[in-house]
């Protein structure tokens, strides 16, 4: 909620992942031979250090692949990095130890081009065995559409986002929606594309998510 508030005016909340940081490391000292509680904090330590990256000067939100590493925290990636390592270490990964080598994939990358997209795609795979459910499979449809052919790539994802859609449980999601349309865009099915990220648009409650959305249908619908 901290790093993508759900509603609001503001797109993420740093108070907030202060204090959930703050209590994880708590909970660490505390068990410190706990795998999941290491891969808890390596989770939370990786992704607050993209916190000041994921708005721009103006305020305005700023995505993943957009954003400028070289204003991620590179203290808190080393630290999260270490307690990732610990928590490998300790036992098999649960999941906030998945999550974790997720993120630390991404953290890894200089630039957006050097994201090990299959690696990542693996790890959610293990995700969906130790913590299945309709948003892993979502995250996983989205990692898919990054990694190369022939196993992935916009086609095969679709497939997925489609399956998801027509079983109903994410029908109030707006990320099934931004995914969906992601994936027609890089399909070169423009029109459809709009449609999917006006209907994401509208399920958000983030004025921030809202206008990062109808940004990517005004940008679909110029092509």
């Amino acid at each position: 909620e901290g790093y993508a508030a759900s509603s609001g005016a503001d797109w993420t909340r740093p108070a907030l992942c202060a204090e959930a940081l703050r209590l994880a490391r708590v909970l660490a000292a505390l068990l410190p031979e706990d795998a999941e509680v290491q891969g808890l904090v390596a989770l939370l330590e990786i992704q607050s250090s993209r916190l000041s990256a994921r708005v721009d000067t103006q305020g305005q939100p700023v995505l993943l692949m957009d954003q400028d590493r070289r204003r991620w925290d590179s203290l808190l990636i080393h630290r999260g990095l270490a307690a990732l390592t610990r928590a490998q270490a300790l036992g098999a990964p649960g999941p906030y130890t998945v999550q974790a080598a997720i993120a630390a994939c991404h953290a890894r990358a200089a630039q957006p081009q050097d994201t090990d997209w299959p690696a990542i795609v693996g790890h959610y795979e293990q995700l969906l065995e130790v913590a299945p459910s309709p948003v892993v499979e979502l995250n996983h449809a989205m990692a898919l559409s990054m990694a190369p052919p022939p196993r992935g790539g916009p086609a095969p994802a679709l497939r997925q986002v489609e399956a998801l859609i027509a079983e109903g449980v994410l029908a109030d999601y707006p990320w099934l929606y931004s995914v969906q349309g992601d994936v027609l865009e890089r399909l070169g099915r423009p029109a459809e594309a709009v449609l999917a990220f006006e209907r994401a648009a509208r399920l958000s409650g983030n004025e921030g998510d809202r206008a990062v959305l109808a940004a990517r249908a005004q940008r679909a619908a110029s092509r």
